[in-house]
């Protein structure tokens, strides 16, 4: 399958083969002045923004991090054993295992207006996190056809799906809270396109199999369900480009 791209000042490529990034406090990514009085909730975004490496075949997809002398923040997921590394996320190996005690709740929302309730929202989340606002929408339709209230069979949560030890990561205190759901799936897909250096394919089937099956196969894992996601996800992104109706295009088969 080819490899579509971001858009407009998209980045495209493979996973690297460094193990450490370096990130200095006064520089947000992609070489961003950072502003004298950056809030801590800005400056938490943009550290979890950094880009991050990931050796396909690894087992382990577990993220570390230091803050050396100087205030520089070291991240890595191969901790050397002369540096006091603390875990910082850890890898979820898969959103879709299966959960014991969960009462899945269907997307029931049929009105055409909720594909724009959450307008506003998306926005800011996709300008925060610098991912293209068509990606969001595309997985908001793909996980929840836009239902705040959904729940799949294996506990995944609100609009973006958010699997609660996914939600912690990125710091969701209620997943059924639309504006909290929406940046914290927003976040996590930023914190995935950098671990995969902003390959589309690979970011998509990490936010449904988990950053550690994508490292391990060093692409979309052999997963029936993550390669059908990653189909539908990329046609309701390529839908979301090309027609400016939202609600045309979210009704598109």
């Amino acid at each position: 399958m080819a490899r579509p791209g971001w858009g407009k000042g998209a980045r495209s490529g493979r996973i690297g083969a460094t193990r450490l990034l370096v990130l200095h406090p006064a520089v947000l990514p992609f070489g961003r002045p950072m502003p004298r009085a950056l809030p801590r909730s800005l400056l938490l975004a943009a550290l979890m923004a950094a880009p991050l490496a990931l050796v396909p075949g690894q087992a382990s997809a577990d993220i570390y991090q230091f803050t050396d002398a100087e205030g520089t923040v070291h991240f890595t997921n191969r901790p050397s054993g002369d540096k006091p590394y603390k875990l910082y996320l850890r890898s979820t190996e898969g959103k879709r295992k299966a959960a014991n005690n969960v009462t899945p709740v269907p997307p029931s929302d049929r009105s055409l207006e909720r594909f724009t309730r959450y307008d506003t929202w998306i926005r800011q989340a996709a300008t925060l996190y610098q991912i293209p606002e068509e990606l969001v929408r595309a997985v908001i339709k793909v996980e929840s056809d836009y239902d705040a209230r959904a729940v799949s069979g294996v506990g995944a949560q609100g609009l973006m799906q958010l699997m609660p030890e996914t939600g912690v990561r990125m710091q969701v205190r209620d997943a059924f809270d639309p504006r909290e759901n929406i940046f914290g799936g927003t976040r996590y897909l930023r914190v995935l396109a950098n671990v995969f250096n902003g390959d589309l394919q690979m970011t998509i089937a990490g936010y449904n199999a988990g950053e550690g099956a994508v490292a391990r196969y060093g692409g979309i894992p052999p997963y029936e369900e993550t390669q059908a996601y990653v189909v539908q996800v990329l046609s309701y992104y390529r839908r979301y480009r090309s027609t400016t109706d939202v609600v045309e295009a979210s009704l598109q088969r």
